[in-house]
């Protein structure tokens, strides 16, 4: 919900830019951490796997 602009005048914009950019950004690194974690589980998953499969085969 989008409330009244308390900051007026050039400074105010400038700062609503900023803010907006940074919410913007900090969207698209929350994305790259849940891609990171994803990509780091699998990777653990999968060693835990291959270690398993080789322990049962021996």
């Amino acid at each position: 919900m989008l409330t009244a602009d308390y900051l007026k005048g050039r400074a105010g914009d400038a700062a609503n830019a900023i803010l907006t950019a940074v919410g913007y950004n900090f969207r698209l690194i929350l994305a790259w951490l849940k891609l990171l974690l994803r990509l780091i589980l699998f990777t653990l998953w999968r060693a835990f796997a291959i270690q398993s499969a080789l322990r049962s085969a021996c």
